[in-house]
């Protein structure tokens, strides 16, 4: 007696379940090469509803700034639970000097915010682009990168830096390749 159609389906998918079961259980999340040295992340802040900055901005004037909602700030505190979740509790933390960032830093708890300008948006100045983006550069390139460094900043500074398109909350893990290159590891979704 031969096995039907859907027998052999039926057959099949069970042994696709018993199979990837075991794959699954042994998948690592990206975050953890940050432990390993010569890796950093990238964060774009989380929600700030809107685009771009009213025409009063100030830098140090949170009340002038697209700021987080209550949703950007559980969306800062889930993003440090998931580096918490695969045991990184510490790490070096630099932010932008925009409020939405600092904030998105100070939310995810993962230690003390270092404001860094060279992660400041240049998006009101398309013409320090270069500037900015040789600056993160040679940052980095003296950085031990021998615990978890996490960099939180703008789209426009990720996307410059290495061509990635975040969305709020989304997190890019890069290898430091010691020519100048940053080559991308991983991009870790928001929730």
């Amino acid at each position: 007696m031969g096995i039907t159609m859907c027998g052999r389906l039926a057959l099949l998918v069970c042994l696709l379940v018993l199979v990837a079961r075991p794959l699954g259980a042994e998948m690592r999340s990206p975050l953890t090469v940050l432990s390993e040295g010569g890796h950093f992340a990238m964060v774009r802040h989380a929600l700030a509803p809107g685009g771009g900055d009213p025409k009063e901005f100030t830098l140090g004037d949170c009340s002038t700034q697209r700021n987080l909602n209550d949703v950007g700030r559980a969306q800062a505190r889930r993003i440090g639970d998931a580096f918490r979740a695969i045991g990184i509790t510490q790490a070096r933390v630099f932010t932008s000097q925009w409020c939405r960032c600092r904030d998105t830093a100070e939310g995810m708890a993962l230690g003390p915010a270092v404001e860094l300008p060279a992660l400041n948006s240049y998006h009101r100045e398309p013409n320090q682009k270069d500037s900015r983006l040789a600056g993160i550069r040679a940052w980095l390139a003296e950085q031990p990168l021998d615990r978890p460094t996490i960099l939180v900043t703008h789209y426009t500074v990720i996307s410059g830096l290495v061509g990635v398109a975040l969305r709020p909350g989304e997190i890019v893990i890069l290898r430091r390749d010691g020519n100048g290159r940053f080559p991308v590891v991983a991009t870790v979704a928001a929730e």
